[in-house]
């Protein structure tokens, strides 16, 4: 299988699990950040169908951290209460960095194996989002598990205050 297709399949994927952690999750953020994370699947998905036509690639105006910190932003005193999350949500979590961290592995290969320059900045572009998708859910998994020790990202806070 040729690495576009398999992004399209880690993509689809990765759509199909996110959209299911945001209808699960009971906490509105949580979903809002779900949601969020699985619509730039989706655009990923619809890229890596254009790239394998030999369209040009195209990335995402807003970085999924840009997107996030709006989310955050509009929910700050929401996200400052203590919301108590299950066992299920702070796996769900575990799972998507486990899945992130996979898809950077592969588009880090991928794209020092691109046929094409355009090929290579599509799977440079994924590696970007995902690797900010990780930091998102590392971050919101230490928040939710440990609010008391939970510290922002120094220079990239999506809570400020």
């Amino acid at each position: 299988m040729k690495a576009v297709e398999m992004a399209m399949k880690m993509e689809q994927e990765a759509v199909d699990f996110y959209t299911q952690c945001a209808e699960k999750t009971s906490n509105p953020i949580g979903k809002k950040m779900f949601l969020s994370i699985a619509d730039d699947e989706k655009y990923h998905l619809a890229c890596a169908m254009n790239v394998q036509k030999g369209k040009a690639f195209t990335p995402a105006k807003a970085t999924p951290l840009e997107d996030m910190k709006k989310i955050f932003d509009q929910h700050k005193e929401d996200m400052l209460r203590r919301v108590a999350s299950t066992a299920d949500e702070l796996d769900a979590f575990v799972v998507a960095m486990k899945m992130e961290d996979q898809a950077i592995a592969f588009y880090k290969k991928a794209s020092s194996q691109a046929a094409t320059a355009e090929e290579k900045n599509f799977f440079d572009c994924l590696i970007r989002d995902e690797e900010e998708h990780f930091s998102i859910f590392q971050n919101t998994y230490s928040f939710l598990s440990d609010t008391g020790n939970w510290f922002m990202w120094d220079e990239h806070s999506i809570v400020e205050g």
